[in-house]
């Protein structure tokens, strides 16, 4: 039986792609950051999966306004980073697990959530930031992914976007899928995106440290709570792009301890939480856990 043994929540500034791709990390404004995940990438190695569920929001790449779904499952063989108007990240190409993807895509539709399955996409920095913080920097020619990943598109961009109850019960049914594949694998699960931020308007450059903080208590010692949080507690307290941390709650809702919507089991371990502001204008969390 396949089963879930860890999650991983992390931002993904496009900025902090950047400053690695340029040979950046180690000046002044970004060593403090990318020091946070020393560990990580540690963590990573002694710990590899053998697939990753990876959860992001895509940035008008693979979708655009003209058509959004609010949750797209990857069951592709591969992924290519996407250009974004800067040329595509210098990073390998992403395999895909088309097996173990649509068979959660079979089980989490017969479990009554709507996935729009996509045979075919590009990936942007949502998805290749967070793995080049926890992977290191990879030659895109020499060197591979250490595992393969499966994408999970949330639709945080356009309203009305889900609630953090629907993917943190949508969590569960995930886990309940991966639990039911008829083959040992260990699979991570990565909540991405956020934390406070705010790119236009009258707030722009908002950043919500103790907010932020208390939200990061929460996801780790009262996830229903967390899961309970409204939209416009995100938006007010976190700004507008604060909502993609709904993202993280179907990460944390595909943990062990949580069963029928309520925290019932052994506390998943932390291993390791960092908190840093600013990276460009964003607030970055980051927390590991392990299932007992």
């Amino acid at each position: 039986m396949a089963k879930i043994t860890a999650s991983v929540f992390t931002s993904h500034v496009p900025a902090i792609g950047a400053a690695m791709d340029l040979g950046k990390t180690q000046e002044d404004y970004w060593k403090p950051l990318f020091a946070g995940y020393e560990f990580s990438k540690q963590w990573m190695k002694d710990n590899k999966p053998d697939v990753i569920f990876l959860v992001f929001n895509d940035h008008a790449t693979a979708f655009s306004l003209d058509m959004i779904p609010t949750f797209a499952i990857g069951t592709a063989a591969e992924y290519t980073p996407a250009d974004e108007g800067w040329g595509p990240r210098p990073v390998p190409k992403v395999k895909g697990h088309p097996e173990l993807a649509s068979h959660i895509a079979q089980s989490v539709i017969q479990q009554d959530f709507d996935l729009t399955i996509v045979n075919k996409m590009d990936v942007d920095h949502g998805l290749t930031v967070p793995l080049s913080l926890m992977c290191g920097e990879l030659d895109p020619v020499k060197d591979a992914w250490p595992c393969p990943v499966i994408p999970f598109a949330v639709n945080v961009v356009q309203y009305p976007v889900p609630s953090g109850q629907r993917c943190f019960n949508l969590g569960q049914a995930i886990r309940k899928a991966v639990e039911s594949y008829d083959e040992d694998i260990h699979v991570h699960i990565w909540g991405t995106g956020g934390m406070s931020h705010q790119l236009q308007g009258a707030r722009a450059g908002l950043i919500n440290r103790e907010w932020d903080n208390a939200w990061l208590d929460q996801l780790i010692n009262d996830p229903v709570a967390a899961a309970a949080t409204p939209h416009i507690d995100y938006v007010r307290e976190a700004g507008s792009e604060g909502i993609e941390l709904v993202m993280w709650l179907i990460a944390r809702g595909a943990m062990s301890d949580i069963n029928d919507g309520k925290a019932t089991g052994p506390t998943p371990k932390l291993r390791h939480r960092f908190y840093h502001v600013p990276a460009s204008n964003t607030a970055v969390g980051h927390v590991i856990l392990e299932n007992p």
